[in-house]
């Protein structure tokens, strides 16, 4: 069975700080009941507020608390005076709490204003003075509406992470797709010419062995026209140029939600080192928004003893104790190629925490 929400160790004690107004109460518990009573109501009050805190729906679980809380703060109001009536603010800001996160804010509303009304009725039913019920009552409208904003902020970074992450699959998506049709529209026309010209080759090539090799050498023409044809749609996907994949890569990170910052003092590259170190960026960018839980990284292209050094370095959640991972076949990929430029690929844990990437490739 799938388990709800539970109200963390921090939150707990982040409400509880704010019940310092229950010492009014508290002078006036001088029964074993009513001291009982209030330590019951604190304890219900803050596991339910806290809940609330953590909660984008509400069960039974919670009505159940919200229930128990006011029905605590009505019952001990009316058995011990008008110090106990500033109970039902606590009550208005747990309900609060719990309805105004949810996709109905407007739950939060009516319990509120029902909390409001009672705090009315309670005050005339206990004898309060209009002072005492006044400042319970504004007290109740600051602390409801203020516990309701934060709620409110929280479900809208809620959504808006959502959206940020579907817009981001969706872009995605949407670049393979480009790239499938892009290769389709390349390709479809010309493997169906090369697949007519080798059948036509195939049935004339005994008797007419002339025409089968003109028919050869047309298949040969179309081929190497589609190669050239696929190396230039290419060149956007595997060859651009360093100053565009940090572009490029600030873009998408930033878009993910990680602040990146781009350092570059080794410029201008050969064209070589240029397009090799612009694939190690856009690997590293790519591992930092899949994998890494990081909020921010950094990316550096300096010069260092006639060596081009590119460092990409992230505050992900790779402990510096934790085994390297296994490259994966991009990461192995990298090496690979600047293994064969005569570089070199460092990666592993910061000793801080975090990731970083190290390629030295020389000139």
């Amino acid at each position: 069975m799938k388990r709800g929400p539970r109200p963390t160790i921090g939150g707990m004690i982040w409400v509880a700080v704010w019940t310092f107004a229950l010492v009014d109460p508290l002078s006036t518990a001088t029964t074993a009941a009513a001291l009982v009573g209030l330590v019951a109501f604190e304890l219900v009050y803050v596991y339910t507020a806290a809940l609330g805190f953590e909660s984008t729906s509400v069960t039974r679980r919670h009505h159940v608390l919200i229930g128990v809380t006011v029905a605590l703060a009505i019952g001990l109001a009316l058995a011990y005076g008008p110090h106990w009536l500033i109970l039902m603010l606590y009550a208005s800001v747990g309900g609060v709490a719990v309805y105004a996160g949810t996709e109905r804010p407007v739950m939060a509303v009516y319990w509120f204003a029902g909390c409001l009304a009672t705090v009315l009725g309670l005050g005339f039913a206990v004898g309060a003075s209009w002072w005492q019920t006044g400042s319970v009552a504004i007290g109740t409208i600051l602390s409801s509406l203020l516990v309701g904003s934060v709620r409110q902020m929280q479900r809208l970074v809620a959504e808006l992470r959502e959206t940020r992450e579907a817009l981001a699959e969706a872009a995605v998506a949407d670049e393979r797709l480009r790239f499938s049709r892009d290769l389709h529209d390349l390709l479809g026309h010309t493997l169906s010419v090369i697949v007519v010209k080798a059948e036509v080759v195939r049935r004339i090539a005994e008797r007419d062995p002339a025409a089968a090799a003109a028919q050869a050498a047309d298949i040969e023409q179309v081929g190497r026209r589609a190669l050239v044809e696929i190396r230039e749609a290419v060149t956007g996907y595997r060859e651009t140029g360093l100053t565009a994949e940090l572009a490029r890569a600030k873009g998408a990170l930033t878009a993910a939600g990680i602040a990146a910052d781009v350092v570059r003092t080794a410029d201008p590259l050969p064209d070589a080192a240029d397009r090799l170190l612009a694939w190690v960026v856009r690997e590293a960018a790519t591992n930092i928004i899949r994998h890494s839980g990081a909020s921010r990284c950094e990316i550096a292209v300096t010069l260092t003893d006639e060596a081009a050094v590119l460092t990409v370095t992230d505050n992900g959640d790779f402990a510096p104790s934790s085994p390297a991972p296994a490259a994966g076949n991009g990461l192995r990929g990298l090496g690979e190629r600047l293994g064969n430029a005569g570089g070199t690929l460092e990666t592993g844990g910061r000793p801080d925490g975090g990731f970083a990437l190290t390629a030295r490739l020389p000139l």
